[in-house]
C-alpha cells in the first residue's frame, strides 16, 4: 500500500492542482506527470474529502475570491427514455426504451457505484445520455433556479461526496453526485 499524505489523503507523489480553464481541481502525479479528474484509486477517501472541502469547496473558493457563492457543483448520470422531453442523445438518435427500462438500467449502475466497482464519473463517461458525459458527468457550478426543480431539490439536499438515489425529471432519470 502506498504512503498516504495525512493532510490530503493522496498517495505519495500525488497533488491537487486547479484547472483555470475548467475552474475545477484535478489530481497530478509529480513523478509520472499523469493528470486526471478522478482521485487516485488508493487515496484515503475520508482525508481527501476533508481536504477538498476545506480547500476546493464552493465556500472556500468564495472566501478566496471565487465566483461560486451560493452554488454547488455536481456530476450526474442521465438515462433517457421514450417519455423524456427530448428522447435522443449523443449516443442514440431515437431513444425507445421505456421509463421502467431506464430505471432498471440506472438501478444497476447505482448498485455498481455504491459497491465501489465503478465511480459515477467512469459510468457517466460511457453511459450517460447527457453531453456532460465528455466531462465525466460534471455539470460545473450552478445555483438555485438553474436546474429542473426535481434535480435541484435532490442536488441541494446532498452533502459534498454524497450521491442521490434515482431522481426523475422531464429529461429522464438521474443519479446525482455532489462534488462541491
Amino acid at each position: 500500500m502506498a504512503d498516504i499524505d495525512q493532510t490530503t489523503g493522496l498517495p505519495q507523489g500525488w497533488i491537487v492542482k486547479f484547472s483555470k480553464s475548467r475552474s475545477l481541481p484535478y489530481y497530478f502525479n509529480v513523478n509520472t506527470n499523469q493528470s486526471q479528474w478522478e482521485p487516485p484509486h488508493d487515496a484515503n477517501q475520508d482525508l481527501l474529502k476533508r481536504y477538498m472541502a476545506e480547500n476546493y469547496s464552493s465556500s472556500s473558493l468564495s472566501a478566496s475570491g471565487g465566483a461560486h457563492e451560493g452554488k454547488i457543483r455536481c456530476a450526474h448520470l442521465l438515462i433517457k427514455h421514450n417519455q423524456s422531453r427530448r428522447p435522443s442523445s449523443w449516443k442514440q438518435a431515437e431513444i425507445t426504451r421505456t421509463k421502467e427500462e431506464a430505471i432498471a438500467i440506472l438501478s444497476d449502475f447505482e448498485q455498481r457505484i455504491r459497491s465501489g466497482q465503478l465511480s459515477l464519473g467512469e459510468l457517466a463517461a460511457s453511459e450517460s445520455d447527457c453531453s456532460s458525459s465528455r466531462k465525466r458527468g460534471d455539470l460545473g457550478f450552478f445555483g438555485k433556479g438553474e436546474m429542473q426543480k426535481e434535480f435541484e431539490d435532490a442536488a441541494f439536499a446532498l452533502q459534498p461526496g454524497e450521491m442521490s438515489h434515482i431522481v426523475e425529471t422531464g429529461s429522464g432519470v438521474h443519479l446525482i453526485e455532489r462534488l462541491e
